[in-house]
């Protein structure tokens, strides 16, 4: 059985962060194991407070989990704040951690700041070049680049950016476009394309998070990285399609589909 780590915020609703990570690695047949880096208050109407966990402690827990359990791929998530990130980024090369997917966290679903303003250098300069991929959206690669990215063409250009930060491997989500719902993966020398029909649906509370942990489940069960993807890209696509309608906000994905 492959082990699963996630760097993550907890999400008391469910639906995002190291709830929603575990859930997915779950239903790849994989162990979870969490770090916790933030605790929030938090429901399917937005976010009511967050908790950061002191960095050494949070550092521990990796440590811990990495000496006794060892790690076959990793994805991080809400980091919080600079210090947080510097702590991770140092045990994170100490043990070398394999198959690391970094999610961006920057903003919640609702709009709620999830990564503070002074963190955003550090996880370009400290945990990005750790990456075997990073994970954006298009908001995310926009305070990333610094561009406006609209067009297919943009987000081709942004990805090329992003990889110049140290990142393996790009994959630009277009979620945000209105446009078809199609992902670019950037390898540093060529693009890949990956399409899917857009659910309309306002039950998409941890698609982020579910999308980066399902690619890194694959990635530890030995698929090639386009594979793992295109894996990730059908789970996620279901997950909408069969989303829960709980709460009085923003419901949460379906973790209990299957795809072949």
């Amino acid at each position: 059985m492959k082990r699963l780590l996630t760097i993550a915020g907890s999400d008391s609703g469910g639906g995002a962060g190291i709830q929603a990570d575990l859930k997915t690695f779950h239903a790849f047949g994989c162990y979870g194991m969490s770090v916790l880096t933030v605790i929030t208050a938090q429901n399917t109407q937005g976010v009511q407070g967050v908790l950061d966990l002191p960095p050494e402690f949070v550092a521990l827990q990796l440590e811990s989990v990495v000496n006794d359990l060892g790690v076959d791929a990793a994805k991080t998530g809400m980091l919080s704040n600079a210090e947080i990130i510097e702590a991770l980024s140092k045990t994170i090369e100490q043990f070398n951690i394999p198959h690391l997917v970094v999610d961006p966290v920057m903003r919640s679903k609702g709009g709620h700041p999830l990564l503070q303003d002074d963190a955003q250098q550090a996880l370009m300069a400290k945990i990005i070049p750790l990456a075997e991929v990073i994970t954006p959206n298009i908001p995310e690669a926009e305070a990333l680049t610094g561009m406006a990215i609209k067009t297919k063409d943009d987000m081709r250009e942004a990805a090329k950016v992003m990889h110049n930060l140290g990142a393996k491997n790009v994959l630009l989500k277009g979620g945000h476009r209105e446009e078809d719902a199609v992902d670019i993966l950037f390898d540093g020398s060529e693009f890949t394309e990956y399409f899917a029909e857009r659910i309309r649906s306002k039950n998409t509370h941890g698609t982020g998070c579910t999308y980066s942990a399902a690619i890194a489940a694959n990635l530890a069960m030995g698929h090639q990285l386009k594979k793992a993807i295109s894996i990730s890209k059908k789970f996620i696509t279901e997950a909408i399609r069969f989303s829960f309608d709980l709460g009085k906000g923003i419901g949460p994905l379906n973790h209990f589909v299957k795809v072949d």
